[in-house]
């Protein structure tokens, strides 16, 4: 059975997927099934909810970005959208992301 993909188009600060590019600005072109592009929206929508999490956290002055668990959820959820990105997307997405060295080398 052959999965069928379509493209999208990734913004990454707004966590929008897109099925037309001319539709707002976007940052990455990928390659995706239904199952996928679910997988992806999950991840940013768990993004938002950290980010949510973060804003009302950070009128807690004391509290350092090292020691924030809300922080480091919110980088794993970006590390996460990277990895899917790489995996899923065209030649000048998996390039860009090379050239940002946030990936762990395989």
């Amino acid at each position: 059975m052959t999965v069928s993909k379509k493209t999208y188009y990734i913004n990454i600060s707004d966590g929008e997927i897109q099925s037309v590019s001319t539709a707002s600005p976007w940052n990455f072109k990928i390659e995706a099934s239904d199952e996928e592009i679910s997988g992806l929206r999950e991840i940013f929508d768990q993004g938002h909810s950290t980010g949510w999490q973060n804003f009302m956290r950070a009128h807690v002055p004391y509290v350092q970005y090292h020691y924030d668990r809300e922080n480091d959820a919110l980088d794993s959820q970006l590390l996460k959208t990277y990895e899917i990105i790489y995996k899923l997307g065209d030649e000048e997405a998996r390039h860009h992301i090379e050239s940002m060295g946030i990936l762990p080398e395989k």
